[in-house]
């Protein structure tokens, strides 16, 4: 099973938010999800971005791969410096 940290798409028209989770790779883009590790709302003056650093490290770890935009704010919230430390002192 084939498993990807994205975005799923919340919110009103016109007025997105999203919740960073884990799913399988082959699921819709809103629909079955594994784990919510955290939510990101773009409309908010400076991005807003919560994320349980813990269960992404956990997921990541165990060979999720992230998307592109999930991993842009992995790398701005320091989890995936984290990461690539953990995977050097191995």
């Amino acid at each position: 099973m084939a498993v990807r940290i994205r975005l799923k798409r919340m919110g009103a028209h016109k007025s997105p938010f999203y919740r960073v989770v884990v799913s399988d790779s082959r699921s819709p883009r809103d629909g079955r999800f594994i784990e919510e590790i955290g939510t990101y709302n773009p409309l908010a003056a400076p991005a807003a971005v919560t994320l349980d650093e813990e269960k992404a490290l956990k997921w990541l770890q165990d060979g999720a791969q992230a998307s592109d935009t999930v991993r842009n704010l992995l790398s701005k919230a320091g989890v995936m410096k984290k990461f690539h430390e953990s995977k050097l002192s191995k």
